[in-house]
Formats: structure tokens, C-alpha cells, sequence
């Protein structure tokens, strides 16, 4: 059997058929292109590839942060809900944290993490600069 010569494409709303008694997740789908991530939240058996046909989209996230410093989400709250509370599902990490960034979870303790190391950090820098200024101030005692 020969294989052809292009690749299928799937309509981004997802069209796989949602068969009972097999798992799902809810994850990340990356599109996009090279150092330049889109993510679409789907809907998807759990043992379906990443970029499979997912059963239904409910949502998009673009990491990378725009002119206003702001990274984009946007979600169906209401089919969000009713996958939520059918059983069998399953959420990864990086949804669970979206979603309580938005206020359907409870906010995920990996983000007070980031949170904090992010304060450590910019704490730390601020720090070094004060010191390089201490000890860089220009000379004027002989004026």
C-alpha cells in the first residue's frame, strides 16, 4: 500500500470520535512554528499522540509574551466545565496551572514556585546592580 503523498489535516475545533470507557485528557497541542510556540488546548485520548485529531478544542495559549508584556489565553469556559465533570478525564500540569490562573482551579502550587524564584531573582539582581554602582561612582575628589 503506497502512502500519500501529503499530510491529513485536521479541523483546529478537533472531529475525533469520543469513544466511552477510554481516558482523556485535557493538554497542550503545539503548533506554530520554530522558537515560535501555539499552543491549542484540547481535548484528547490519553493515548493519542500530541498533535493527533483531538476530540474537541476548548481553548488557545500563546506563551510568548506581546508588545504589552501580556501571554494569551483564551478558554470555553462553558465546554471546559462540561468535560470537567464527566469522569475519566484527566489534566495535565500546564492546564491545570492555566486554569487557576483563571479561576476554574484552585491557583497551582508550581506557580507560587515561579513566583517566588522569579522574586528571588529580580531581588538578587537588583542587589548585584546597587553594588557595581557602589564601586563604579566617578571620581570628582580632586575638583
Amino acid at each position: 500500500m503506497s502512502r500519500p503523498m501529503f499530510k491529513l489535516f485536521y479541523p483546529a475545533s478537533g472531529g475525533a470520535k469520543c469513544v466511552e470507557g477510554m481516558s482523556k485528557s485535557i493538554r497542550l497541542a503545539r503548533y506554530g512554528c520554530t522558537n515560535r510556540p501555539f499552543y491549542h488546548i484540547v481535548v484528547i485520548h490519553t493515548r493519542m499522540r500530541r498533535n493527533d485529531q483531538p476530540i474537541e478544542q476548548l481553548g488557545t495559549f500563546d506563551p510568548l509574551p506581546n508588545e504589552y508584556q501580556e501571554k494569551l489565553v483564551s478558554l470555553n469556559i462553558e465546554r471546559i466545565r462540561y468535560w470537567l465533570g464527566t469522569s475519566d478525564i484527566h489534566i495535565t500540569s500546564p492546564v491545570r496551572e492555566l486554569f487557576g490562573l483563571a479561576g476554574l482551579f484552585p491557583i497551582y502550587h508550581r506557580t507560587y514556585m515561579n513566583a517566588w524564584r522569579n522574586r528571588n531573582k529580580a531581588e538578587a539582581e537588583i542587589e548585584k546592580q546597587k553594588r557595581i554602582s557602589f564601586f563604579h561612582l566617578p571620581y570628582t575628589w580632586g575638583l
